[in-house]
């Protein structure tokens, strides 16, 4: 804690006796060894808010010399003057607080870590359950499109042609057989069989020009 001397307290520095004779203030901070007057604003370091120096001073008026002196010599009698003022105990009232409220935060976060870990737990199971079923969707899809790419290939094209073709040889063949046997009359053979005949032909039309394309 930096004190309004403007010098840091370490824990563990060695402290310097009551009797030696080398201080370990700055002399500019006293404008004189017999003057009893406090130090003045000017020469309070600037970190000191002008409110908290009126405040020292304050404090500090009333003061003898050999108790100015004392406190500017004896480390001890210093940390205890310093922890009487109104200012550091709110600055310390404020640390407790904030160190207070941090534990606390602190506790609540281990307290919730069951329930941070379930949540995470679910999450992954979650994301494991979507990702299974959208691969299992997507191999679906790659086999539709196998399918439609082969059903649309030229090869198939004209496989199924060649076989509609066929069919409807075998249809006029069956009619033709029919007539034949006199099983249809003349008018009604000659309407259906020239609709086969029609079909057959025009089949085989697209077969072919299938066939040619598909050559080069």
């Amino acid at each position: 804690m930096f004190n309004f001397w403007g010098s840091k307290d370490q824990q563990g520095q060695s402290r310097p006796s009551e009797s030696s004779s080398q201080p370990w203030y700055s002399p500019s901070l006293v404008s004189s060894p017999s003057s009893s007057r406090p130090p003045t604003s000017s020469q309070i370091p600037s970190h000191v808010s002008p409110g908290e120096a009126a405040g020292i001073i304050t404090v500090l008026k009333d003061k003898s010399v050999d108790e100015l002196r004392k406190l500017l010599t004896d480390k001890d009698a210093y940390q205890h003057f310093l922890l009487s003022l109104d200012q550091v105990k709110i600055q310390n009232n404020i640390r407790d607080e904030l160190r207070k409220e941090t534990l606390q935060l602190a506790r609540e976060n281990l307290d919730k870590e069951p329930q941070i870990m379930e949540l995470r737990n679910q999450c992954r199971i979650i994301r494991t359950t979507e990702l299974a079923a959208a691969q299992e969707k997507l191999s679906e899809l790659e086999r539709q499109k196998e399918e439609i790419l082969k059903f649309y290939s030229p090869g198939s094209l004209l496989h199924r042609l060649q076989d509609a073709m066929n069919k409807a040889e075998e249809e006029s063949e069956i009619l033709h057989q029919k007539f034949l046997e006199k099983e249809i009359d003349t008018a009604a053979f000659v309407q259906k069989y020239k609709k086969l005949r029609s079909t057959y032909h025009r089949r085989a039309l697209i077969h072919l020009s299938a066939k040619t394309s598909s050559m080069m």
